[in-house]
């Protein structure tokens, strides 16, 4: 009986209350049609090759409400007005007519169907039509796919030609950065473009070039001053001729401490001293100083002797070691007569000391300045009859460039193995070459005398 049979007024009076055995009497019935009603639904569902996975994927009902449905078992199901949405929306989606399932579903229920409800709207996909691949389909296929390919190889083209190519510093991490004090370079590191011409540039010096490897990364080494050292980092695609939109500006700095002056303290030789030879000791001490050089320049005659000619020649500068303490000594030869001695001490960033002395030489004896010109030459000398340790009793062999200074009483001999290459000055006066030819010949030189040739020389 249905809910619009029990609403119907009976002529023959009140309608009598159903008992438990009337409802056992029409359940099988009832339950028979909605086996029916669930075979239609997986019937047509099998038809089309849809699982219960695909069909509740699909229609977004649980797929245990489905198989509840297909079962024709309304107890597994939420209440009348979900149970009548889901097998309206299920009929739809298998291609049912969905007013005939929902008059069946009331009859085989034994209820009137409920007043409408206002439902969301729920999205039914409709089951897809089974795909086959054909030669043609699978040709179309390979052609699109070979068609996006080189769309893809184009567009990329195009995107490279017309965008610049990146550029990227990742050492120094930041663009302004201070350094050690001692630190006199830096190596720049970072990337761009695959084969990417990169170039440096800083004030006042030559721009370096490096170029990218494969994978774009690029490194250079640049030098380093005191104080801020500016650079420039910009690239290039080699292949398209594009730059970066903007170059890197890095500042490093290296940190520069107050340089302090040299300080020079002299020893010797004492302001105004007259020496018996031209052998002058130079000694003192220097502090924030590397290094100290001596120089002479001739101011005339000794008192009491007359001018020389020709005016003696200065020595060439002489450089004196410096020990860890600071302290120096050496030596610098002079010819007889008047000179003022210049002491220079050189310090950090070109800062000097400078101290002079005059200084006299009068010769008391003999004092014999040898020069090697040209060519290595073979020398021996000996000294008021004594065999000067400096040649040896067999002579030695100079270099050009090298100057000898040996000092006697009465007599200086001398044998050289070329005339021409041995220049002698006696007690300040310079001779000059002993003679013209490469010859070997000995020499005798006694004071107040010119050199003379010796006897069988």
């Amino acid at each position: 009986m249905t809910a619009r049979d029990q609403a119907r007024p009976s002529s023959a009076g009140p309608e009598r209350p159903r008992s438990s055995r009337d409802e056992r009497r029409d359940r099988p019935a009832q339950s028979a049609a909605l086996i029916q009603l669930g075979e239609r639904l997986r019937t047509a569902r099998e038809a089309r090759a849809i699982d219960l996975l695909r069909a509740e994927r699909d229609t977004k009902i649980r797929r245990h409400y489905l198989e509840a449905l297909e079962r024709g078992d309304p107890d597994a199901l939420p209440g009348t007005v979900y149970s009548t949405g889901f097998l309206r929306n299920y009929g739809r989606y298998l291609g049912l007519d969905a007013g005939d399932l929902l008059a069946d579903w009331h009859r085989a229920v034994g209820d009137a169907p409920p007043a409408p409800v206002s439902l969301a709207p729920v999205a039914v996909e409709a089951p897809g039509q089974a795909f086959t691949f054909s030669p043609g389909v699978v040709v179309a296929a390979l052609l699109v796919l070979v068609l996006l390919a080189f769309g893809t190889y184009l567009g990329l083209q195009l995107l490279r030609f017309t965008e610049p190519p990146p550029l990227t510093v990742i050492d120094p991490a930041t663009a302004v950065v201070e350094v050690a004090e001692d630190t006199t370079s830096y190596a720049l590191r970072g990337t761009t473009v695959a084969g990417g011409l990169v170039t440096v540039r800083a004030p006042g010096r030559d721009e370096i070039q490096v170029s990218a490897g494969p994978d774009g990364t690029w490194l250079t080494t640049v030098e380093l001053r005191r104080g801020e050292n500016p650079f420039e980092v910009t690239a290039v695609d080699p292949s398209t001729g594009k730059g970066a939109v903007k170059p890197v500006d890095i500042v490093i700095t290296v940190p520069s401490s107050p340089v302090e002056a040299p300080a020079l303290d002299l020893v010797s030789p004492a302001d105004g001293v007259t020496v018996e030879n031209g052998a002058i000791p130079v000694k003192g001490g220097v502090t924030n100083a590397t290094e100290v050089t001596v120089s002479a320049a001739y101011a005339g005659p000794a008192p009491g002797q007359p001018e020389q000619s020709p005016t003696p020649r200065a020595p060439g500068t002489v450089r004196l070691d410096v020990g860890a303490d600071g302290a120096f000594s050496g030596r610098i030869d002079l010819t007889a007569g008047a000179w003022r001695l210049t002491v220079t001490a050189l310090g950090a960033e070109g800062r000097t000391a400078t101290l002079t002395r005059a200084v006299t030489v009068v010769y008391r004896g003999l004092n014999v300045v040898i020069e090697i010109h040209d060519s290595r030459t073979w020398l021996r000398v000996s000294v008021d009859g004594g065999i000067s340790s400096q040649t040896g009793l067999g002579g030695k062999v100079f270099p050009a460039g090298t100057t000898l200074t040996f000092t006697g009483t009465n007599l200086i001999e001398l044998r050289t193995g070329k005339e021409s290459t041995t220049f002698v000055t006696v007690n300040g006066t310079e001779y000059g070459a002993l003679g013209r030819a490469a010859n070997p010949g000995s020499w005798r030189i006694e004071p107040g005398k010119p050199p003379t040739r010796a006897a069988g020389g």
